[in-house]
């Protein structure tokens, strides 16, 4: 039944009488609601309008150095801690602290001199072509990062990167889209594939390959060269290549008169339209002496099976599951909200991990006393040199998702809560709770299980979010 106009004037000027009543103290029956209270035009209570305590202010306390989600909560860090510290008189990048809350204000447990770990490919020159773009992280932008380096390439449908080889060996992770892949092994057996979400690809050292985006949007993809010191602009290209041959030579080399090379490209074609290319059959080659490779250069990476943990997932692919991979193994890790990568380290290889969603913190231990908190958003690149713990905590409320890639043919790494149990109780005890007894049996019989749980899920914590963490 559709009630009269003025009902809804008449409900307002009732829950106004009512509320008025109410502040002077009558007991009236009011819906006590934001929804109610705008209707009525009347201001909102200072209960639904207080904003959380921000944890950027010289009162503010906190001895647990609980991680901070200032993007989320679109706060701005202030260098105060625990009743140390003053606020900013001078220039202050706002944007760029909000991302990096843990270096305006770093955890008391960070201490000494560490290397930069962190880098955004927003900083990275980005070089634009036809139809595509690339952009590159290497030791020049990031001086730590010195067993890989990374480009990150656009290419839009029909697009292709140039045939052309490396010295070093090249591991790709498509990010988006479709691409098609070719490629001949060292034995001359070519290879063609096309590729998605997910999919991994892997050629050695010196394999010519070439990648043409497929989907209505092209494709995105993530490369790791084993190198460092890698530049994308050293690549071996092969219009480049002609281009800098006398064409007398070329003509020997194809038997062929010169005039078929007349108009040869001049210069490096690198990124550029192409033809959109038919099906696998339909494009491979059919030569008299042509072969098919006997090596696998893909991978579905997104396809394996994950190990579930309490707090996400991992897959995990190196030689032993992509065999042709022999330098560069890698993790795809999702981490929930609240969830952390347990405190573990690598002893092979460095980390080269890349966040493609989600917003993390990971304090690094460097030895010697020496510690560093670093933050990272979706595109950011973060390096963990071997052997040094670490964690990765998702501090944000989506999953994070991460690549952790390593310059090595296995992935391997050592948990702290796995050692723990494998450890012989008293030692552990009399460690780290010779005075503390009691809680020494409260931590053994939590780790005694030895249980590897890479992404773990901790019990949800009493506090609120931005009240103080009270005393210890």
């Amino acid at each position: 039944m559709q009630l009269p106009s003025s009902h809804g004037s008449s409900v307002s000027r009732i829950l106004i009488a009512g509320l008025a009543l109410s502040h002077q103290g009558l007991a009236v029956p009011v819906q006590d609601s934001p929804r109610q209270y705008l209707l009525a035009g009347v201001e909102l209570p200072a209960k639904y309008t207080k904003k959380p305590k921000s944890p950027y202010n010289p009162d503010y306390r906190d001895p647990l150095d609980k991680a901070v989600d200032s993007v989320g909560g679109e706060l701005d860090p202030l260098p105060y801690r625990n009743g140390l510290g003053a606020s900013v008189l001078g220039p202050w990048n706002w944007e760029r602290s909000r991302q990096s809350p843990d270096l305006v204000r770093p955890p008391s447990t960070d201490h000494g001199d560490m290397k930069n770990m962190r880098w955004s490919f927003a900083d990275s020159h980005i070089r634009i072509e036809e139809g595509g773009w690339t952009r590159q992280t290497t030791t020049r932008e990031l001086g730590s990062s010195v067993e890989l380096a990374s480009v990150n390439m656009r290419l839009d449908k029909g697009v292709i990167r140039e045939l052309h080889w490396h010295k070093e060996a090249e591991w790709a992770y498509v990010l988006d889209g479709e691409v098609r892949i070719t490629a001949i092994d060292y034995e001359g057996g070519n290879f063609i594939d096309d590729l998605k979400k997910g999919d991994l690809w892997y050629f050695p050292s010196g394999v010519p390959h070439s990648l043409q985006g497929l989907s209505d949007n092209g494709t995105e993809f993530l490369l790791i060269f084993d190198d460092g010191a890698f530049s994308e602009e050293s690549t071996f290209i092969l219009s480049d290549w002609l281009a800098h041959t006398p064409k007398s030579v070329i003509s020997k080399n194809f038997n062929l008169a010169p005039e078929v090379f007349a108009h040869l490209p001049k210069n490096e074609k690198y990124i550029f339209k192409g033809s959109y290319p038919g099906s696998l059959e339909d494009e491979s080659p059919t030569g008299k002496n042509v072969k098919k490779s006997k090596y696998n250069f893909s991978h579905r990476m997104l396809e394996q099976e994950p190990k579930i943990t309490s707090g996400g997932e991992v897959r995990i692919a190196d030689s032993r599951n992509f065999p042709i991979s022999k330098t560069v193994a890698a993790a795809h890790v999702t981490i929930q909200p609240g969830a952390l990568r347990e405190m573990h380290w690598h002893p092979n290889a460095d980390e080269w991990s890349f966040f493609i969603k989600g917003r993390a913190r990971v304090t690094i231990f460097g030895a010697q006393g020496t510690a560093r908190t670093f933050d990272y958003l979706p595109g950011d690149v973060g390096i963990v040199p071997r052997n040094m713990g670490h964690f990765v905590e998702n501090i944000g409320d989506e999953p994070i998702e991460m690549l952790e890639v390593f310059k090595a043919d296995e992935f391997r790494d050592f948990s702290l809560f796995q050692w723990m149990g494998e450890t012989p109780k008293k030692l552990v005890v009399d460690h780290l709770f010779q005075d503390d007894p009691k809680n020494g049996e409260i931590f053994w019989n939590t780790v005694k299980s030895a249980e590897k749980d890479e992404v773990t899920l901790p019990d949800p914590p009493k506090d609120a979010a931005f009240g103080d963490a009270g005393e210890l």
